[in-house]
């Protein structure tokens, strides 16, 4: 019997394999190896915490396909806020095949009811052209901004 894709907020019983998808999705789109127990100690913080962003799975048959984070952003320009969609992961047996296209279209869903919602953005590895092409398919648009980043080194406070 062919059993129909969930797509559920994770919860607390879900951090270790969102753990895991995390420190997968950094090998494999990056080539680094993350700290597990910081990983695992953020996933746990989001979900504790969910005005920081929640995260969403797939799931068939009890069990995660894939899974994405969800985080908002202010922009005072439109008086809404962005949805970042970030930690995008599907596992390799499960790639192509639709997992990713339904958590999206999830996201567009509860975005439609949130009022203040005013868009949807990502990020992408700029060598993956795969997710890339994904997310054109879907109809996202490189967006006309660069990124810079910063990261605040320990020794540094």
């Amino acid at each position: 019997m062919n059993r129909k894709r969930c797509i559920r907020y994770a919860n607390e019983k879900d951090i270790r394999t969102l753990t895991e998808f995390n420190m997968a999705l950094a090998a494999e789109t990056e080539g680094i190896t993350l700290n597990s127990e910081k990983v695992e100690a953020g996933v746990a913080h989001v979900i504790s915490h969910p005005e920081m962003g929640f995260y969403l799975v797939a799931e068939d048959d009890n069990r995660i396909e894939g899974s994405l984070l969800i985080t908002p952003e202010w922009s005072d320009w439109r008086n809404g806020f962005f949805w970042w969609i970030q930690s995008v992961y599907v596992t390799p047996d499960n790639r192509r095949k639709g997992v990713y296209r339904d958590l999206y279209t999830h996201v567009l869903k509860l975005g439609a009811d949130v009022s203040n919602v005013c868009g949807y953005r990502l990020y992408v590895e700029r060598n993956n052209l795969a997710a890339q092409k994904t997310y054109e398919i879907l109809g996202m648009r490189k967006s006309d901004y660069v990124m810079y980043e910063r990261e605040i080194n320990p020794l540094e406070r």
